[in-house]
């Protein structure tokens, strides 16, 4: 028997990425709107008085008749075991990676401890309106095997893979090349594709990878070519040095990668800050995504994403937007919105509020490759859905008095003001989840 469900209200998708601000082209806005959902999947996307005589007797409906009714957001770089690694204080990368990050991904040895954390990672996601991400665990199998069964019993779509590290890091987290391709092999026959997980083969980055098992990463791609790539790039000044000072053979840091076929369009770089002009050209060449981290990037120190330099390349290099908690600071993308707004503006460049919801749902799931199953709410499409309420806080209501039906300068509102508070519910495969 189908299980038939509805979510009524101001329904707002992407249909493509926006030119600019007042790009009404890029977008389809119903102010009173209905998805009829089937069995998780979005059946029908139009008006309410369309639909609405279509709906079977006693169908049940969620009615939001104020509040926006958008895709799910997708993060496509975040660090599941570094919950309790916000917010730490006054370092940069490697010193913060040795001080705080490696001390807390030990504990994940303990699969009640992976466990526990699992539980309240998804529960922050779904908080935050986020429904998909792209997912770093620890070292260690079960870390994978805890974060997969939580996403798994709650029906959401995630991409995750076991950090692979066998240099630079504690004993208490190091595997051995041969180790790390034989876990990953293991965890990927386990659980890529099993309903709506994925894989993704995750060197942590060159730092604390030997060639050999760089090499065993391009292998697993190799073998497993529906697997996706995710890892660090340029973040730090520090981090490059080292790397040059461990590769003295690779014309740059991006050449490490690609000499070890981990460049690809399903290959995640996380930062790209520091990049020489052949690495964007080789980034822009192989379809591989960079991934702008702004409250990671300003909360390091590492430095500012240039966007307009890697968009403008011809052809341009792939970007995406996300949170990168826990060197980012909020698991909200609309915090992370407001802060690349910023990064941007220090170098003289823009984000519309158009742009920044669009890759935050349709553009981070191109970035994905998985624009036919999310990001959008077309007919097809999981119901991944975010309501968003532009009047959640005093001060955000007070602001919203002025707005006076104007859709752009609403969602500009709610990306500059908006967080946790501003997400009035979040739905999994039309299931509230929040």
């Amino acid at each position: 028997m189908t299980d038939t469900r509805a979510i009524r209200g101001r329904l707002l998708t992407f249909t493509a990425e926006p030119a600019g601000p007042g790009d009404a082209g890029s977008y389809r806005y119903l102010p009173d709107g209905l998805l009829r959902i089937e069995d998780g999947r979005i059946a029908a996307c139009g008006p309410a008085d369309d639909l609405l005589p279509s709906l079977p007797p006693g169908t049940p409906m969620e009615h939001h008749p104020d509040a926006l009714v958008m895709p799910g957001f997708i993060d496509p770089h975040i660090h599941f075991p570094q919950t309790q690694v916000i917010a730490s204080y006054g370092a940069q990368l490697l010193d913060w990676l040795e001080k705080y990050t490696f001390v807390e991904e030990q504990k994940y040895a303990d699969p009640a401890h992976a466990a526990a954390n699992a539980r309240f990672f998804l529960d922050e996601l779904l908080r935050n309106g986020t429904t998909t991400a792209a997912v770093y665990c620890t070292v260690h199998s079960q870390s994978v095997d805890a974060f997969f069964t939580e996403s798994e019993r709650r029906g959401t779509a995630m991409i995750a893979g076991k950090v692979m590290m066998d240099h630079g890091a504690p004993d208490a987290l190091r595997d051995t090349a041969q180790s790390g391709y034989d876990d990953s092999k293991a965890l990927i026959a386990r659980w890529h594709g099993r309903g709506r997980q994925r894989y993704a083969v995750t060197p942590r980055f060159a730092v604390t990878s030997t060639e050999e098992q760089l090499a065993a990463s391009g292998a697993l791609l190799r073998e497993h070519p529906d697997c996706y790539l995710q890892t660090h790039l340029s973040e730090n000044h520090a981090e490059i040095a080292t790397v040059r000072a461990r590769f003295p053979w690779a014309k740059h840091y991006t050449d490490v990668y690609d000499r070890h076929g981990l460049l690809g369009p399903r290959s995640l770089f996380g930062h790209c800050i520091h990049l020489e002009d052949d690495e964007v050209r080789r980034l822009a060449e192989a379809g591989s995504v960079a991934v702008f981290c702004p409250t990671s990037n300003l909360f390091i120190g590492s430095g500012l994403f240039d966007m307009a330099r890697l968009k403008g390349h011809a052809p341009p290099v792939r970007t995406a937007l996300a949170t990168d908690v826990g060197g980012g600071t909020s698991y909200s993308m609309l915090r992370t919105a407001a802060e690349a707004y910023k990064v941007l503006q220090l170098q003289g460049q823009n984000l519309p509020a158009l742009t920044a919801f669009h890759a935050m749902t349709r553009g981070n799931a191109e970035a994905l490759g998985l624009r036919d199953a999310i990001g959008s709410l077309e007919p097809g499409r999981w119901a991944d859905v975010v309501v968003l309420d532009s009047r959640a806080t005093p001060a955000m209501a007070h602001r919203m008095e002025t707005v006076r039906g104007d859709l752009e300068e609403e969602l500009f509102v709610l990306m500059t003001l908006g967080d946790d508070r501003a997400v009035k519910a979040t739905y999994v495969q039309g299931k509230r989840a929040l």
